[in-house]
């Protein structure tokens, strides 16, 4: 069985009556018996976070994407709770003042192990502004759903960073947010003393074989499933585009489309590829909300028959190299602001680098994917000193 961060600390630390502290989390951060991080820190504390500071999406997660979440009380405690997710790109980290009083930052946020899942910049940036206000920060870690065994992906170039890209890091990673925050912490000279990483229990680095592997609360609106945490890595770049990633459906991230699209001639593009572990279907869906929004979308549901050698980042790539040669539905990349960033594409933010993008025109994608095993090997030496677990 796994034990949490949470767990442990409410097995470990009885009481904090006499050092204030804030909590940043969301509703997904529940203890081992699904009770919720704040009352579980009530109880088990016997005192409440002076604020809760909130993710993108909001604590509950009641936003969808890149819509800014108000300050707020929690419904059930009065706690109140500060956003670090607004209407600016200010916003997207807290004032030293947001501090003050506070001796304490205990952070426990659902993450999925992807480099743009913003919940791992929003953990950092916050731990980095606390730290230098002098306030210890206790991170409760939580496995990575896809495992920590495999790195997969290029490390992003200089002048590519933004919120969905703000570490150094392949887009599969591999790690906790634990082991992530000590290889930043070492990066960028934090002083450790200030920084305490409440280990997991009962955590192996292999990918679980089934969602019975541990229970799964979604951490935000569009990530449902551990199904859909499995093909976000790659079906995320369809954000880059005007095509729909299955936002407005059931099955977002899972079905891939728009309308005017041949859905059985790109499943029949991809099959030929013979991707590891996974196969596309022909499908028709009408997202909701969003891209497409009532429209008839034609398009392929993503299914992975083997994850332990499913390579998501590379199936995403490789699904927008054949939506771009297949230039069917009017397939076009994103005109509008990507998460506050006006003067880069949104496919260049996501991939790190323009170099897919230059590809593409150039058709030499192939050679681009290959280039990533030098970035991927580099880093898996670079993380080895900071991996807690396994």
């Amino acid at each position: 069985m796994i034990s949490s961060g949470l767990d442990r600390l409410l097995r470990e630390q009885p009481r904090l009556t006499s050092r204030p502290y804030g909590v940043l989390s969301h509703a997904a951060a529940t203890t081992s018996e699904f009770e919720p991080i704040t009352t579980a820190l009530v109880r088990g504390l016997g005192a409440p976070p002076s604020v809760l500071f909130a993710p993108e999406h909001g604590f509950f997660a009641v936003e969808q994407d890149m819509v800014p979440a108000a300050d707020q009380s929690d419904p059930f405690t009065g706690i109140p709770t500060l956003s670090l997710y607004g209407s600016s790109v200010d916003s997207l980290r807290p004032q030293p003042e947001a501090f003050a009083g506070i001796e304490v930052l205990v952070i426990d946020l659902v993450d999925i192990g992807t480099r743009y899942y913003t919940y791992a910049a929003t953990a950092l940036w916050a731990a980095e502004v606390a730290l230098s206000a002098g306030v210890e920060v206790w991170i409760l870690d939580r496995p990575n759903p896809l495992g920590g065994l495999e790195i997969e992906g290029n490390l992003p170039e200089p002048g590519f960073e933004s919120f969905v890209g703000a570490f150094r890091l392949p887009v599969r990673h591999g790690l906790t947010l634990g082991e992530l925050a000590l290889l930043e912490a070492d990066r960028r000279g934090w002083a450790r003393e200030g920084l305490r990483i409440w280990e997991l229990e009962g955590w192996r680095r292999e990918p679980p074989a089934s969602d019975d592997s541990w229970s799964w609360r979604a951490p935000s609106p569009n990530m449902p499933s551990l199904d859909t945490a499995w093909v976000y890595p790659g079906s995320c770049l369809l954000e880059a585009t005007e095509l729909s990633e299955g936002r407005g459906t059931t099955r977002p991230f899972e079905l891939i489309g728009g309308p005017g699209l041949d859905g059985a001639k790109l499943s029949a593009i991809m099959n030929d590829k013979d991707l590891p572990g996974v196969r596309y279907l022909p499908v028709q869906f009408r997202p909701q909300f969003q891209k497409q929004r009532d429209q008839v979308c034609s398009g392929v549901e993503i299914v992975v028959t083997n994850r332990s050698i499913f390579e998501s980042y590379r199936s995403g790539v490789e699904l927008i190299a054949a939506l771009w040669f297949l230039d069917e539905g009017g397939f076009a990349w994103r005109s509008k602001a990507y998460e506050f960033v006006v003067d880069r594409p949104a496919i260049d933010l996501l991939t790190g680098t323009d170099r897919f993008r230059q590809a593409l025109s150039s058709g030499d994608v192939a050679d681009w994917i290959g280039s990533w095993g030098s970035d991927e090997d580099s880093f898996r030496e670079e993380r080895r000193p900071f991996l807690i677990y396994g």
